[in-house]
Parts: C-alpha cells; structure tokens; sequence
C-alpha cells in the first residue's frame, strides 16, 4: 500500500518523520489534522485532488520506458 497513516502528537500537534526509515522518495500530505505519507513512483506522476479546500484523494499515473 502507498499510503501510510503517520501519528501526529495530539498534544503538541507535531508529526516527527524519520527520513533514513524510507527506502525511496516520498512526499507528506496533511489535511484536516490527518497525516499520510505517500510512497512516489520511479517514474510517473503523483496528483493531489483537492475540494473545498480539503484533500479528496491522490492519483498516480505510472509509466516505464519502452
């Protein structure tokens, strides 16, 4: 799965991210106090869809050189 939930400190409203955890490039996205790191494709696109200014889903158009 490409999207993981990470664990925002309900307290202090802070989200810690190890980046020497991840293996390949990633991106976080934050919308409504919920945090969730995407996994991006070697090659492709990776889109954000957003309404009324919330996060709706994401959308990844893949590819590989012929």
């Amino acid at each position: 799965m490409r999207l993981k939930t990470l664990p925002v400190n309900p307290k202090t409203q802070q989200l810690i991210v190890d980046i020497m955890e991840q293996n390949r490039s990633f991106a976080v996205v934050v919308s409504d106090v919920i945090a969730k790191l995407i996994e991006l494709p070697e090659h492709g696109e990776a889109k954000i869809i957003m309404h009324q200014g919330k996060v709706k889903r994401l959308r990844f158009d893949e590819g590989e050189e012929f």
